[in-house]
């Protein structure tokens, strides 16, 4: 969408760090006790941003610095020597090119509920979008490539901190940035990197959000107050 950040700008200088705190505290206080281990959202409503055309369509990786403490699914697409290494890395599934011709539209469907990330190495990677990319699609998934020379291990740890922040029908972004569990200090880090790269991709970030807004998966939504 045309030029981001200023020359000389800070990232996200005009949101401050201590209101995006409060706010991630109180989402936490506030949200009622589960018998499971929340996350913590982050939602960015925007603004003058038409999500149908071309130069409002955002769709980035972002790989949080201090992870989310969740078990992120990896699945991993190769043959050889990457699928041992994966496997033993602890893949939640590995499919090896003999095993890739035999999933069925039903199969590639469930890989796409359970999978968070598909990492393909790149001489599958026509097969696997061939096979898979129907089904990840509408999930706002896609296989990732993975060069067979690197190091799968290192890749998949990569990716198990990934999140990935898209605009759909509406001029806003939902993703997760941590856990309720977390250090607060830590969330805010993840929060930074999300709008830091966020703030890339507006013409006019300032104007260009409207809001932002933390909660966690059950809990009510807390608005930082940054204006």
């Amino acid at each position: 969408m045309g030029e981001g950040r200023r020359v000389g700008e800070t990232a996200v200088s005009f949101v401050p760090r201590e209101q995006v705190a409060e706010a991630v505290k109180k989402a936490i206080e506030y949200s009622p006790k589960r018998r499971f281990k929340q996350s913590i959202e982050m939602i960015i409503v925007l603004k003058d941003i038409d999500p149908r055309s071309p130069g409002g369509r955002i769709r980035e990786t972002i790989f949080l610095p201090k992870g989310v403490k969740k078990d992120i699914k990896i699945c991993v697409v190769a043959d050889g020597d990457t699928v041992i290494k994966a496997r033993e890395a602890g893949a939640h599934k590995v499919i090896t090119r003999a095993e890739l011709q035999t999933i069925d539209k039903k199969s590639a469907k469930k890989i796409a509920q359970e999978c968070d990330w598909v990492l393909v190495r790149t001489d599958l990677m026509a097969q696997a979008g061939r096979i898979l990319g129907p089904a990840l699609g509408p999930r706002g998934k896609i296989p990732v490539p993975v060069p067979p020379s690197a190091d799968i291990v290192s890749v998949m740890n990569r990716y198990k901190r990934a999140v990935l922040i898209r605009t759909k029908d509406q001029p806003q972004i939902m993703c997760r940035i941590g856990t309720e569990d977390m250090n607060i200090n830590d969330v805010v880090e993840n929060a930074y990197a999300v709008l830091s790269a966020l703030e890339t991709k507006l013409r006019s970030p300032r104007q260009n959000i409207a809001k932002i807004i933390i909660k966690t998966t059950m809990g009510p939504p807390i608005e930082v107050l940054w204006r």
